[in-house]
């Protein structure tokens, strides 16, 4: 598979570099107050197999460079795939005709220079995948079998992945800062359907890395997929109930990631969060500590500076349930009043620090209550913190799973749910940029029939 390295075309660094220099110089000559540019490029192959059939072969090879431009508050952007000095010169005209008509922003522009990143660690997010369309295909073929093989309820499939990419990302202006980093991304996964007397079920697994070295075994993907859906089997519905809730750890990160939502500038300077004004207040219970770990190395979310160029840097964001921080950008800092906190693109690696209890003992912990193994859809009010979903999962009696459960839904407010987490496990699932374990909640509504 082709993969980006330093002596590729176009997507060689240096020149990379040349075009935002390029494009930047451009801008002021152009009678930009400033400028910024980003360019993102990387190539990539998935192969998708179902039944032992190709359905897809993909190779994706594409490139991207944003430029945006400020004149005296005023801003306009444009972007381009081209990189020809023609069509580069016509992005920069364009977002410079948008800023002459755009409103004046007081807030819009660059961020300090002191603020910007001085250097940029290695992260070890860059581990190219040399694989051939063929043992990518081959790769997904047998995991798919493997499934097949593991039981004779497996009677489909809704398929199998396997994919990579691997790319650049770098970030100018015109206060001097030109940088970026390289990283892969890798996936295998395996979706599979079981049958029995009382109907079909659908479930899967898959293994997420930086590094394809790190990827779960064949093995490994195929029989948790299996055993995830042989275990769905006879799902059942429940009555309308209020009971203790184990969010299982993949699901969990939704519970965290509407709070990284509620913590966030842009919801907070338009006054639409439920933890308006909570900074220095209890918004979990006091044993719960969060912190933001950019530079956790191999990480999904790790990064060495954010979108604004801002270093970003380890911190408390929750400790012992008091909320020490928000998340701003540059621009929505200044529209608060306060400093960015190097989060211009979100959040990098949140880390809920896990307890000491794997998910089994957080079962026999809880004694009777609902195991949530899979959600559908997003119901979270994010002004008043309501919070409705549609789940699946498992019944638990005296300690055990005691039948699967199904068309349900888990209702409650986040507020007083993150104030009632009562233990969180140490399954801690790093497919993502929330890194948690299983949750625990004390009680909330289950509706059913």
């Amino acid at each position: 598979m082709e993969v980006i390295n330093s002596s590729s075309s176009p997507d060689d660094r240096d020149e990379l570099i040349r075009i935002i220099d390029s494009v930047l110089t451009q801008a002021k000559t152009m009678g930009a107050t400033s400028a910024e540019a980003d360019i993102g490029a990387g190539s990539g192959l998935s192969a998708n197999v179902r039944k032992g059939i190709i359905d897809k072969l993909e190779y994706e090879r594409d490139k991207g460079l944003g430029i945006t431009v400020y004149i005296n508050g005023q801003k306009g952007n444009a972007s381009s795939s081209d990189f020809s000095e023609s069509a580069l010169t016509k992005s920069v005209q364009a977002a410079i005709r948008i800023a002459q008509y755009a409103s004046r922003d007081e807030y819009a522009g660059l961020i300090e220079p002191i603020l910007m990143a001085t250097k940029v660690p290695d992260l070890d997010l860059y581990h190219p995948w040399p694989i051939s369309p063929k043992a990518a295909t081959d790769l997904a073929i047998e995991c798919e079998q493997a499934a097949f093989a593991c039981d004779k309820r497996i009677s489909n499939s809704d398929g199998s992945v396997v994919s990579t990419y691997s790319g650049i990302n770098l970030y100018g202006n015109t206060n001097g800062f030109i940088d970026g980093w390289n990283w892969s991304s890798h996936t295998i996964d395996c979706t599979v359907i079981a049958e029995d007397k009382n109907g079909m079920q659908r479930d899967g697994w898959y293994s997420k890395t930086r590094d394809f070295n790190d990827l779960e075994s064949i093995n490994s993907i195929s029989k948790e997929a299996v055993r995830r859906t042989i275990s769905r089997l006879g799902s059942r519905k429940l009555s309308t109930r209020q009971v203790p809730v184990i969010f299982e750890a993949q699901v969990a990160s939704g519970l965290f990631s509407a709070f990284i939502t509620a913590i966030s500038g842009g919801n907070l300077y338009r006054q639409a969060s439920f933890l308006l004004n909570k900074k220095g207040t209890q918004v979990f219970a006091d044993h719960i500590n969060i912190r933001e770990e950019p530079h956790i190395k191999k990480a999904l979310g790790s990064a060495p500076f954010d979108n604004d160029g801002v270093a970003t840097r380890p911190r408390d964001i929750v400790k012992n349930g008091v909320l020490q921080d928000y998340l701003l950008s540059g621009y929505s800092a200044r529209k608060l009043g306060l400093q960015t906190t190097g989060n211009a693109g979100g959040v990098h690696n949140l880390v809920i620090d896990s307890g000491k209890n794997n998910l089994d003992n957080m079962i026999k912990e809880m004694h009777t209550g609902l195991l949530i193994t899979d959600m559908i859809g997003f119901g979270v009010n994010q002004v008043t913190g309501d919070y409705s979903r549609g789940a699946s999962g498992f019944w638990v009696e005296n300690g055990e799973l005691v039948y699967p459960v199904e068309e349900i839904t888990v209702a409650g407010n986040l507020i007083e749910m993150y104030k009632n987490i009562t233990s969180i496990g140490n399954d801690v699932d790093p497919r993502g940029n929330i890194l948690t374990g299983s949750v625990m909640i004390d009680a909330m509504t289950v509706a059913g029939e």
